[in-house]
């Protein structure tokens, strides 16, 4: 309802409200500040000439300039047998999964790849016993603050077959 309101209130009269503003008179510039500079040009027209006149002499001294540009010779900067130490990581060969060339064949000691993570959790899952946070730490060459973190936290998903006759009381 404001709506329409509103717009009959816009629409109203808007042809004349638009003539009225295109016939008023267009407001006239303010007014510019004299510079001196311009007006001492215009009062000297020796200045002028002086300004367009090509000078013979400068000309000249400006034809004997040559600029001649060359690059310095590339030096390559040789410690001179002083090398910096490069970290070299150890890396390890990774307990293959079912995927064989899409899974990773080497991993840097202290990590897992995600197959051995898995695989690594579900052993665990199945055989705690024979899967200790000691035994995972020492076959995967991990810390065992990390094995023990992620045994804690991290549970792989288990797939639970529900009868026929109790899926009618789920």
């Amino acid at each position: 309802m404001g709506g329409r309101l509103a717009r009959v209130f816009r629409t109203f009269n808007v042809e004349s409200r638009a003539r009225r503003e295109i016939s008023k008179e267009k407001p006239t510039p303010a007014p510019r500040h004299p510079t001196s500079r311009l007006n001492e040009l215009a009062d000297h027209p020796e200045i002028q000439e002086e300004i367009y006149r090509k000078d013979d002499r400068l000309l000249t001294l400006l034809k004997d300039v040559y600029v001649e540009s060359r690059d310095p010779p590339v030096q390559v900067k040789d410690g001179g047998g002083e090398h910096l130490p490069c970290k070299q990581e150890e890396k390890r060969l990774t307990k293959l999964g079912h995927l064989g060339d899409l899974d990773v064949k080497k991993v840097p000691k202290g990590k897992i790849s995600i197959v051995e993570a898995l695989t690594l959790l579900n052993n665990h899952k199945l055989h705690p016993q024979v899967w200790t946070a000691e035994k995972i730490a020492v076959e995967y060459s991990l810390e065992l603050k990390d094995v023990n973190s992620l045994l804690e936290f991290f549970i792989p998903f288990t797939v639970q077959e529900f009868p026929k006759e109790t899926r009618k009381a789920i």
